[in-house]
């Protein structure tokens, strides 16, 4: 069997569900799971309306506009549909419900996030079921069990296993569609697996059901060495070792999800990131290869914080400040993009996710003086050659450098 996944870009509108559908053919339809983002910028709009909700404020015109962009998509595919419409209504209910609970914030997050998803891949297998295509929708939270590590869900593997091995009949005769982003803990509560976790719950299904393949539709045509839309000479990879791709994850390349390669990877399942805009174009096959002298590689992390630490006693930056300076880190559940200390001073520089920051810089304000700049932009040369890194080394802007034999990053001020 296979695994598709369609991300928001290949779902935002009635069209582009038709293109998934043309795919999703071409496929032979045989033994297919697919999973579904949310359409368009739907999380963004839902990330507006749950700080709105959580503030107290008032986030009407958001939520009735995101109703319009659904239904207007539904009206487009499946006119004729009163079954689609009356699961819609059903789920903005449920959500406009959730919004009037006060609750902590990363969990009051989780359980309305993720309707995106789930609306999406209600629209998409209905219009495949009434297409003619033998469908069937399923709860990813059913099957992927988390921990409650809200936000940043812990898959539990041995029980997400279990539960996504008994599909495995299903798929014989039904094309299962599914959510991306989702899953849920012991006590049936909403957890999301991080932001862009789609490719991980594709991953995910793939590694339990021992899939053939996983293949991530993208509106890119493959994994390129650049992000087009900033270095329009970036080339696409034919293929990827998988190390090779999960040291490009790590450093913030967007085209897959971190925590994707790994279970692909430890069973040695191939996964594809193809074009939906051309999907007769081979695309990056990122599987166990070798592959020859790379060329560099440039990630740009948007929306980075640099949190610097100063000793306040005239002593150096030693072990037991690290100690503390990464128990404060671990108890804020963040990760650090890149680090660096003089004699005095440890800086470090972190996805900026505000609830979170702050409180990171109350835990170490306990110990040190804390100063940290927002707003900055982290690229990372990977392969870099004598090129590259002249040209990044010497740029403008740059607060923060740090090189190793593999890579190159700077910390960028915006001009």
């Amino acid at each position: 069997m296979k695994v598709f996944k369609f991300g928001g870009a290949s779902v935002k509108n009635a069209t582009a569900i038709r293109n998934v559908a043309s795919i999703i053919k071409s496929s032979n339809k045989n033994e297919l799971l697919v999973v579904v983002s949310a359409m368009g910028s739907t999380t963004n709009a839902l990330e507006i309306i749950v700080h709105k909700a959580h503030s107290g404020k008032n986030f009407d015109t958001e939520l009735e506009a995101l109703k319009e962009y659904h239904f207007q998509i539904t009206q487009e595919l499946l006119p004729d549909s009163t079954t689609i419409k009356t699961k819609l209504t059903e789920q903005f209910a449920q959500l406009e419900k959730l919004s009037k609970t006060k609750t902590e914030y990363d969990f009051f997050y989780d359980q309305m996030i993720g309707y995106g998803e789930i609306i999406s891949s209600l629209i998409v297998e209905q219009y495949l079921s009434e297409n003619n295509f033998a469908s069937q929708w399923i709860d990813a939270r059913n099957y992927i069990q988390t921990d409650s590590t809200y936000r940043e869900g812990q898959v539990q593997w041995n029980e997400t296993e279990k539960k996504i091995k008994t599909l495995e009949s299903v798929l014989q005769k039904k094309i299962l569609v599914t959510q991306g982003f989702i899953g849920a803990n012991e006590k049936k509560e909403t957890v999301s697996l991080g932001r862009e976790g789609s490719d991980f719950t594709a991953a995910i299904f793939g590694y339990s059901l021992k899939a053939k393949s996983v293949t991530i539709w993208k509106d890119v045509p493959g994994v390129m060495s650049a992000d087009p839309k900033r270095i329009p000479t970036a080339v696409v990879f034919d293929e990827l070792p998988y190390k090779e791709t999960a040291e490009m994850t790590y450093y913030g390349a967007s085209v897959i999800h971190p925590k994707t390669v790994k279970p692909l990877a430890n069973k040695g399942i191939p996964l594809f990131v193809k074009s939906f805009i051309d999907p007769s174009l081979p695309g990056t096959k990122i599987y166990e290869c070798h592959v020859d002298r790379l060329p560099p590689l440039i990630i740009h992390k948007e929306n980075q914080c640099l949190v610097s630490c100063k000793v306040t006693d005239y002593t150096f930056i030693n072990e037991e400040q690290l100690g503390k300076i990464f128990h404060a880190i671990s108890e804020s559940n963040m990760r650090i993009n890149v680090m660096q200390n003089s004699a005095i001073t440890f800086s470090f520089c972190v996805d900026f996710r505000e609830n979170k920051v702050m409180k990171l810089i109350e835990l170490l304000s306990k110990h040190f003086e804390v100063y940290y700049n927002l707003g900055l932009t982290l690229i990372t040369i990977k392969n870099y050659d004598q090129k590259t890194f002249n040209e990044y080394h010497t740029m403008n802007g740059v607060i923060l450098e740090q090189s190793s034999r593999a890579a190159l990053q700077v910390l960028v001020r915006p001009n």
